[in-house]
């Protein structure tokens, strides 16, 4: 049978999972009468409540007698150290474009990886169907990205369909007959090129995905660069600097059929599978034939850029809520993630009981503390910190930068420009984008970006679009101004009440409400001045005879401001934790006591 590889590369929420479901419909891979859930592949229960795609997963379809492994790629571009791998395993991609948005970041950062690569893209603008579609912009926007991210003549010769993923048709005149997807499916046939492997030199692969399963241990993912895989064969494994890790054998071989996974008794170069029976193989190790002594090529992966200390949570209220709550769990945890993850770099950190996590941006580990906050960990977590470095030639300090593609009302991007100039962004282009919006592009340094993306949603009244991409590394840019308000902390341990929050209420804004346990040194909301405040919250009034306590009925709260998880990592200063429990997210100083923060102040300043 033939094979054919394809990636889908798409900006997130551009459709391409709900495009992958339409496709094993199609062809064949689900009975008529099976119940599938929507959005298939996002198997992931943070995938599905976000509608992003984090993890990459492989599926595969038969059609006209070829099968074709199709892999779903993460959109963002924090986890770029998936997609980089991902690309390695194929010979063709679909480029998936929103009618109406047209081609955003993360689909220009995945594009220009698979264009280095020498991969000739198929185009498909997606959500035809859209009354705001705008197909032959579109068209011309994605050939100048093409052009301005180095494409080749035969690259910019690229074929292009229009489709409607949910809908479940792709066409290539916008006025076809709407039918089905068999025009893409032929498609990719005629246009993708058959793997370019030597079947019978002996057996070769790079591990691409590595996941352990309860029952078969660890599952490392891969393309058959060379030769034949069978079960029970002997190999080898090599890193990529050719030190041999282990020698094993494969105990099962799996190849990808629908959305399952099935064993089979032997597969061939050119095939994508997943292989058990190894204790110590990782990403990007070459599994191979005891024969071989060199490792095959591995894309390096791009360096992290952003670090945040994971802690443990020494609070008054730690270990009531969690089932983990010892560094030597949390040590576990994250040790194992780096070895599936290799974009996540782990160091112990100086503190005690405390470790550095560098990623390659928040969304990333903001998933990694909610996994592990679902889990049953319990964490403190400091602030994140850009990593900079120093340029080798000049010796000059350098941080990394990012390009933000900004699309706004109108009347909102004076706010905007006026707000990322403070922090520091140059604005590259500003153009008209239709229906009375602005698209505005920046270049600005990553740590002006903390903190900043619930600020950009209030001054746009939550009508702006926010996408951002790493640029690179650029000359340090000075100081950038943070938070302008102070805190609100708790001087007392004990529960809130409505009496004390109400009297509170105009000194700031309050993240508690009545009834909530909360402790000395927690903050309990931002001051509405620079400076940082110690109130008492759980103060109660003095009951007499002539004053029931009935009238307190009437004292009408201000809802608190909740924050997720990210908001609370972006909002925090050096001096400030986010508590992270099963069932509740809190903020606190790092100095509970306000004598020991007094102190830790005048340290600071001398």
């Amino acid at each position: 049978m033939e094979l054919r590889n394809i990636a889908i590369i798409a900006h997130v929420d551009h459709g391409k999972t709900t495009l992958v479901d339409a496709l094993l419909k199609q062809s064949g891979s689900f009975r008529d009468n099976q119940h599938v859930a929507d959005r298939a592949m996002d198997s992931n229960d943070l995938e599905r409540e976000r509608g992003i795609t984090i993890l990459a997963k492989c599926t595969s379809v038969v059609w006209k007698e070829t099968r074709i492994n199709i892999i779903d790629t993460p959109g963002h571009a924090d986890f770029g150290g998936e997609v980089e791998r991902i690309l390695s395993m194929v010979d063709g991609a679909i480029i998936l474009v929103d009618a109406a948005e047209g081609a955003l970041p993360q689909t220009k950062f995945v594009l220009g990886k698979a264009l280095a690569r020498g991969i000739r893209p198929i185009v498909v603008v997606n959500k035809i169907d859209r009354s705001d579609a705008r197909p032959d912009e579109v068209h011309e926007e994605i050939f100048d990205l093409f052009a301005s991210l180095g494409a080749d003549e035969h690259q910019l010769d690229f074929p292009m369909l229009y489709a409607s993923g949910r809908q479940g048709w792709a066409d290539l005149e916008l006025d076809g007959p709407k039918k089905d997807l068999a025009p893409l499916f032929d498609l990719v046939l005629r246009h993708v090129p058959q793997p370019n492997v030597d079947k019978d030199a002996p057996f070769g692969m790079v591990a691409t995905i590595l996941e352990s399963d309860n029952f078969l241990g660890r599952i490392l993912t891969g393309r058959i660069d060379q030769g034949r895989a069978k079960v029970n064969m002997p190999v080898r494994v090599l890193r990529p600097d050719g030190t041999i890790v282990e020698t094993g054998r494969l105990t099962k071989l799996l190849s990808f059929r629908g959305l399952d996974r099935v064993p089979v008794d032997e597969a061939e170069a050119g095939d994508i599978v997943a292989v058990a029976g190894l204790s110590d193989a990782t990403i990007p190790d070459t599994i191979a034939d005891p024969s071989i002594n060199e490792p095959l090529p591995s894309r390096p992966v791009d360096p992290p850029t952003l670090s945040m200390t994971f802690r443990i949570n020494d609070g008054p209220l730690g270990g009531r809520e969690g089932k983990k709550v010892t560094s030597r769990q949390i040590r576990d945890r994250l040790f194992k993630e780096t070895e599936g993850n290799v974009a996540i770099k782990v160091t112990e950190s100086p503190e005690s009981e405390a470790f550095e996590v560098a990623g390659r941006g928040e969304l990333q580990l903001g998933v990694l503390i909610e996994t592990m906050r679902r889990e049953g960990f319990e964490l403190t977590i400091g602030r994140p910190r850009v990593l900079f470095r120093e340029n080798e030639e000049t010796g000059e300090r350098e941080e990394p930068f990012e390009e933000v593609l900004v699309d706004v009302d109108e009347p909102y991007s004076g706010v905007v420009v006026e707000k990322m100039s403070l922090r520091k962004g140059v604005m590259q282009d500003m153009r008209p984008s239709g229906g009375g919006k602005v698209r505005l592009t920046f270049l600005i340094p990553s740590r002006g970006l903390i903190g900043y993306h619930g600020e950009f949603l209030t001054d746009t009244r939550g009508t702006g679009l926010m996408n951002r991409l790493f640029h690179g590394y650029l000359p340090y840019v000075g100081t950038i101004e943070g938070r302008r308000n102070g805190s609100l902390i708790s001087s007392e341990d004990g529960q809130t009440t409505q009496y004390a929050l109400f009297a509170l209420q105009d000194r700031g804004t309050m993240f508690v409400d009545a009834g909530e346990k909360i402790y000395t040194g927690m903050i309990l909301g931002e001051h509405s001045r620079e400076n940082d405040l110690d109130i008492n919250a759980v103060r109660e009034k003095k009951l007499t005879n002539m004053r029931a306590s009935g009238k307190d009925e009437a004292l009408l709260l201000t809802p608190p401001r909740r924050m997720s998880l990210e908001q609370a990592i972006a909002y925090i200063e050096d001096d400030e934790l986010v508590e992270v429990t099963p069932s509740a997210i809190r903020i606190r100083k790092l100095y509970l006591d306000p004598n020991e923060r007094k102190r830790a102040t005048k340290t600071r300043s001398h």
